[in-house]
């Protein structure tokens, strides 16, 4: 019998074996569950510690996503700062390339005009040496021209000259400084200079000496033809010979041949004191034979002038053309640069595209595997040689 209290319970009642078995799976249930708490005391500290970790792998995550969003922001906005870039970069290009092309154009138009100009002045040039040919081979037909010519001096000299020299080559009734009127002056270059050609015929002295019959009036009209041929050889000379004015000598045109013929026939003295006073005495035949000597001496003078024109005008020319090479040579150094721009602005371009693709290609989806990530493809294309 066992008393609790007030009551008092056998031990063969059932009861008190029921509360026995039930305390006895009581204590066996805490027994066990004391048990079942130490072996699920690891498993609990793992799942906290994986919650942690899968709550930092988020925040992570979290993070790199934004990170990603900042750099394809700035990515972005670079990229819309190069493309800026390089539109004002071509349109600068493009302008100053206009700029330079039209500029260039000016220049050669002016050079070419320029050169047409050079090339007016020497067709010009040459124009006049054919005309100064043309003349020389004139000249012999009127050497070959046998008709009869005027009678007296100065409208035999007259003709002769001007067909024998260009209008401007001679002055017919010029003054001298002292005052004297030459029949004709010839404009020769320095040296010998101007000279000056006189007309003198001694019709009576001639007509005397051909109406002569008997030895006495031979002698005597002989006389008469040196006094006359003295004197105008004398006047010549100290009337036409200038120093510093007109050249060295002077002509004394005879218009008839009989006259000149009979001079050299009859009075050699009279020709020897005219070359000893410069005076040098011509016909129509030898005066024809001087001008043509004179009229080289004049084309000579002419073609030296002609050439030093034409040296001077092809100097010129080459100038030019030096002038138009130097700016054709920039015109190509302005495209090569243009060019070189262009290239480096392609290759700036294709650098961009190239990490823009790669910046592309990595893989950013949360779905990713958390516990091993996949490393993103960052391969490094190759880049081209920097500008």
């Amino acid at each position: 019998m066992i008393t609790i209290g007030s009551t008092v319970i056998a031990l063969d009642d059932p009861r008190l074996w029921a509360a026995a078995a039930a305390i006895l799976v009581a204590v066996l249930l805490l027994r066990a569950s004391a048990r079942a708490a130490r072996a699920t005391e690891p498993l609990a500290r793992h799942l906290l510690e994986l919650d942690g970790a899968v709550r930092a792998l988020n925040d992570g995550q979290q993070q790199l996503h934004g990170g990603i969003t900042h750099v394809a922001e700035a990515q972005a906005a670079a990229q819309a700062r190069v493309a800026a870039s390089m539109e004002s970069r071509l349109a600068e290009v493009t302008r100053a390339m206009g700029d330079s092309l039209g500029a260039s154009a000016q220049r050669t138009a002016h050079s070419l005009g320029e050169l047409q100009q050079r090339l007016s002045a020497i067709d010009k040039a040459q124009t006049n040496i054919e005309k100064l040919s043309g003349d020389v081979l004139g000249l012999q037909d009127i050497l070959s021209n046998k008709q009869t010519r005027g009678a007296f001096g100065e409208i035999q000299l007259r003709e002769i000259v001007t067909r024998a020299l260009p209008p401007d080559a001679a002055t017919f009734q010029a003054t001298l400084s002292n005052g004297t009127r030459a029949d004709c002056l010839i404009h020769l270059p320095l040296p010998p200079g101007p000279i000056v050609v006189d007309a003198k015929f001694p019709l009576e002295a001639y007509e005397a000496l051909r109406a002569a019959k008997g030895p006495a009036e031979l002698a005597a009209a002989g006389r008469g033809m040196r006094t006359a041929i003295r004197a105008h050889i004398k006047a010549i000379s100290e009337k036409y010979i200038i120093e510093g004015e007109t050249a060295e000598g002077a002509l004394m045109f005879l218009p008839s041949e009989a006259v000149y013929a009979e001079l050299h026939a009859n009075f050699a003295d009279l020709v020897r004191e005219g070359f000893a006073a410069r005076v040098w005495i011509v016909s129509p035949t030898t005066c024809m034979a001087t001008l043509h000597t004179l009229r080289a001496v004049l084309k000579d003078a002419r073609m030296r002038a002609e050439a030093h024109a034409i040296r001077r005008e092809l100097g010129l020319l080459y100038k030019d053309v030096e002038r138009l090479s130097a700016r054709v040579g920039n015109l190509d150094r302005h495209f090569g640069q243009a060019q070189k721009d262009i290239e480096e602005i392609r290759i700036s371009a294709d650098r961009a595209h190239g990490r823009a693709r790669r910046l592309e290609a990595i893989d950013f989806t949360p779905e990713a595997d958390l516990d091993e990530p996949a490393a993103p493809n960052l391969t490094r294309l190759p880049d081209r040689a920097a500008p």
